[in-house]
């Protein structure tokens, strides 16, 4: 059986969870995280946390002071020996504005609700089969300054999921209102040219991913230079390389954009490096 953690109640999955009226259910009101977990710990703890509390005081709420990295760190361990998951896993941390009001809410206080699942993998695996992607051009992502946070206002990201399905694509890249690409419906964008490493910018209006930052400080530290920039459609046509990459499933190779093919020799060699930087280091330093 698994469990959640609704503002220090533990509860089994089971059953319903959440409070009526609560602000994240009725109004997209909050911010999220969704952390690996590996040997029934969560990896890179630290930055999840620093982003969903900058996330959090972007939309204007007030999470407690005792919200901290280590706090959350024992919730989610306790949770996960709970569930009995002790070696890979997923978390999911979501912070939520208090019940209370309509639009305009009563409070800005906060409470947060934890949940853990299995997941198939103790370590990072790259993809047996490369993904097929294609343009999402239905809704432009707007820039603003909750763009490199994870709201739980997501519908561009839901839709861009389903048209990749209808579709019978693997996953779609969506761009933002000046053309630039930004991300899929689940990741970060990396783009690989004679093995330098471009990614969109953060001022580009993209997600602020945990592990693209990740990806950006190995590539850093193993001496492959990357860039930070404005990606356009045919910079992914004179590409080598396509990858995709969030915190759960690490890093995805993409085999095809329309009629392009790509290799994966690069990302092959981030999986190792992303083991082995976990191997050592299975929970914040």
């Amino acid at each position: 059986m698994l469990y959640i953690n609704n503002n220090s109640t533990i509860l089994a999955n089971e059953a319903p969870t959440i409070h009526a009226g609560n602000r994240g259910h009725v109004y997209g009101d909050g911010v999220f995280e969704s952390v690996r977990i590996m040997n029934g710990v969560p990896l890179n703890l630290s930055n999840h946390i620093q982003r969903l509390m900058e996330g959090s005081k972007a939309i204007r709420m007030r999470p407690s002071s005792y919200l901290t990295v280590e706090f959350f760190r024992e919730k989610i361990v306790e949770l996960c020996q709970k569930s009995e998951i002790t070696e890979g896993g997923r978390c999911r941390i979501s912070l939520d504005r208090v019940t209370g009001g309509a639009w305009k809410p009563d409070s800005n206080e906060c409470t947060f609700f934890i949940e853990v699942y299995p997941y198939e993998s103790n370590n990072f695996e790259l993809n047996a089969k490369g993904l097929e992607i294609d343009l999402y051009t239905e809704i432009k992502k707007q820039k603003n300054f909750l763009s490199n946070f994870k709201t739980k206002s997501g519908l561009v990201y839901v839709m861009a999921a389903i048209n990749a399905t209808d579709r019978k694509l693997d996953d779609v890249l969506i761009a933002n209102d000046r053309g630039g690409i930004l991300e899929s419906s689940s990741c970060n964008l990396f783009v690989v040219s004679n093995g330098v490493l471009y990614t969109p910018g953060l001022e580009e209006g993209c997600l602020a991913g945990t592990m693209r930052m990740q990806i950006i400080n190995l590539a850093i530290a193993n001496g492959i230079k990357v860039y930070e920039c404005n990606i356009l459609p045919q910079n992914l046509l004179a590409a080598d390389e396509i990858f995709l990459t969030n915190a759960i499933r690490g890093i995805n190779w993409v085999s095809g954009y329309r009629t392009k093919r790509y290799f994966n020799n690069i990302a092959r060699r981030f999986v190792a490096l992303l083991n082995d930087h976990w191997e050592e280091h299975y929970q914040d330093q």
